[in-house]
């Protein structure tokens, strides 16, 4: 059994949902120790038990340490399974982050699976759904999958409430992916989400965003959802390249203004602009594991987060696979994943 160290790294979420995500697709159990020990409440929250709970469903997995704060968890996984799944955050907590976490092992599924999702669908230090649609989701059905989503309701924190649906085809093998350059830009806007807020809010974003980016009305998108998705506001930058989407959010918070909540999205914006990457430091981020799966590729990313450098050590743990990441010039860095040499 492999044992991991939960404090390693970024000592966060993402070494466990790594972890479960390519057990799953390995079959490889694991016991992981110190869970999330660097964050201010370590042990798993409400939103990483839901990851475990759907992970152990869709694998008919073996778990002991699966509750509220428990910092040690083991996890031996059977056989993956598709078919009609139904999970739960049990809270605000972040739905795609649970998604992401059982997406590699559907995908290598004997037979295809709808999952619904019920919390939280805009949510900080999480992806955001509209992140999800287009900036993940589009990549993967380039290295050959075929996943359809839909957002039934949006959750933001604190409320929750929430509903995502998945539906995912078995792909086999995916394909190498190679994106190093982001190719011209097809579209750019910006939209801000306003549940049961005044309206003010919105309108007060989008010209913090058309004043610092030189955007006209056209590409500024002001969207009011029914008040009972409320209360919360999502700001994002959605940029359309010929070779790649990339989205960038910020999120309504009580004593941030408008302009500071705009603020945090435009300075995302510009470092990706100002970089000749394809992918900003999120999507990167997300792409190591799809990369293994499928035996390699690379890509330029205008960031490395130490999220990706966590993500590529546990990669390396569960798969043959070594990761390189090196500056390469024009403000990028370039990833290279490749078959580990034998030494």
């Amino acid at each position: 059994m492999l044992t991991l160290d939960g404090s390693q790294g970024e000592g966060g979420g993402q070494i466990l949902r790594t972890s479960l995500a390519l057990s799953m697709c390995t079959g490889m159990p694991f016991r992981i120790e110190r869970i999330r020990a660097s964050r201010k409440r370590p042990g798993l929250m409400r939103q990483h038990l839901a990851a475990v709970v759907a992970s152990a469903e869709v694998s008919s997995a073996r778990v002991t340490g699966a509750q509220i704060g428990s910092q040690t968890l083991t996890f031996a996984p059977d056989r993956v399974r598709g078919g009609e799944y139904r999970f739960s955050t049990g809270s605000a907590g972040s739905c795609t982050l649970v998604l992401q976490t059982i997406l590699p092992a559907l995908l290598h599924a004997p037979t295809a699976s709808t999952v619904t999702l019920q919390g939280g669908t805009h949510n900080p230090m999480a992806p955001p759904y509209p992140f999800l649609e287009r900036a993940f989701a589009p990549v993967l059905r380039r290295m050959g999958a075929n996943i359809t989503l839909k957002l039934n309701r949006h959750g933001f924190y604190p409320a929750g409430g929430g509903e995502l649906v998945a539906v995912v085809e078995p792909v086999g093998t995916l394909g190498v992916i190679e994106l190093s350059e982001r190719g011209e830009r097809v579209n750019a806007y910006a939209e801000s989400l306003i549940a049961a807020l005044p309206e003010n809010i919105a309108k007060r974003e989008l010209a913090a965003i058309a004043k610092a980016l030189g955007w006209n009305e056209s590409q500024l998108l002001e969207r009011n959802l029914p008040r009972n998705e409320g209360p919360g506001n999502s700001l994002h930058v959605t940029l359309v390249h010929r070779n790649v989407t990339e989205v960038f959010s910020a999120f309504g918070e009580i004593g941030v203004t408008s302009e500071a909540v705009a603020k945090q999205v435009i300075d995302e914006v510009r470092r990706y602009l100002a970089s000749d990457a394809a992918v900003g430091g999120h999507l990167a981020d997300q792409l190591l594991v799809p990369m293994a799966l499928a035996g390699g590729g690379t890509f330029t990313t205008s960031e490395v987060t130490p999220h990706t450098r966590t993500n590529a050590e546990v990669i390396g743990r569960f798969l043959p696979v070594e990761t390189d990441i090196a500056a390469s010039g024009g403000n990028a860095y370039t990833v290279t994943m490749r078959a580990r040499q034998p030494r």
